[in-house]
């Protein structure tokens, strides 16, 4: 496989990874996995991740692999998370999406490594996350990757683990 190469996504990218995400929408409720729906994430808040420069892209030739956003934005629910560092400088995934087209492919491991050591090369410390308890396929990377279950939140499809891996 060719190597993924990320960049910041543009205006330009917003119909195509709408398109991405309805697909991973309809993959994942194929598989009985109903975490994201027409609400959220929606096309508004993908432009939005746009426009604040959150919403990076992965890239294999040119083709859009994967995405995520980035930032310091969480819900009110993180305050129920028993953080391990809770001191610690952090930053927080979102909307991490891979492509249905590439999935099965360790794009999604490829791209968290990626996100880790950029927030590292930064001075960020720990990394937060939330994951959907019923979602066993991200749970199992998160997993793998070091992230640590510290509690849980409840968001409108459901419960969530909210997760947490210090870097370095």
């Amino acid at each position: 496989m060719d190597k993924i190469r990320f960049m910041i996504a543009k205006e330009q990218h917003l119909d195509e990874m709408f398109l991405i995400f309805t697909k991973a929408i309809d993959k994942m409720n194929e598989n009985n996995i109903f975490q994201w729906d027409e609400v959220y994430p929606d096309k508004s808040t993908l432009y939005q991740d746009i426009r604040n420069r959150q919403l990076h892209i992965g890239i294999i030739g040119e083709e859009i692999v994967s995405a995520y956003v980035l930032n310091q934005e969480c819900d009110e629910q993180y305050a129920l998370g028993n953080w391990k560092y809770p001191n610690s400088s952090y930053r927080i995934i979102h909307r991490l999406c891979v492509n249905p087209q590439f999935q099965n492919k360790g794009i999604g491991t490829i791209t968290m490594k990626y996100l880790e050591n950029e927030v590292k090369k930064k001075g960020i410390e720990t990394i937060r996350l939330d994951s959907y308890t019923l979602n066993p396929y991200a749970v199992r990377m998160y997993e793998k990757l070091g992230y640590e279950k510290v509690g849980f939140a409840d968001f409108r499809k459901g419960k969530f683990y909210l997760m947490e891996k210090r870097l370095g």
